[in-house]
């Protein structure tokens, strides 16, 4: 698992000076990057053998609001990995209280080609089960 700080900055938060609801998918990006960077193999380096992973789903289960200057926990895994799909599930937390759970799944894909390719073999080492 990998975890991340981060700081609700007001730009963030809507005029119920809660965080608006898609910034928690940005928030899900921050924790993937942080995660393929874990792994050796940062997005950069992927693009640059080839190889990408754009998001075809997205989800997002909201139990609780997050408002500005919040400090939150965002942490994620690699839960799944099947065929050229790869699984990321994610949780926002502020202290302990689970405010937000979800999953964003992508296809692995060849830049050159845009057709679905094969998942890194350092991908497949993370996987974990919860």
């Amino acid at each position: 698992m990998t975890s991340i700080e981060y700081r609700v900055p007001y730009a963030d938060t809507d005029q119920m000076k809660v965080v608006y609801y898609a910034n928690y998918l940005v928030y899900f990006e921050r924790l993937r990057n942080e995660l393929l960077r874990n792994t050796g193999f940062t997005y950069h380096q992927m693009e640059e053998s080839g190889l990408a992973l754009p998001v075809i789903e997205a989800v997002c289960h909201y139990k609780a609001s997050a408002r500005y200057d919040d400090l939150l926990t965002i942490s994620g895994w690699v839960s799944e990995i099947k065929g050229v799909r790869v699984t990321i599930q994610c949780e926002v937390r502020r202290g302990e209280e689970l405010l937000v759970s979800g999953h964003t799944i992508h296809a692995c894909i060849d830049i050159r080609t845009g057709r679905p390719c094969r998942v890194p073999a350092n991908l497949h080492s993370i996987v974990e089960t919860h």
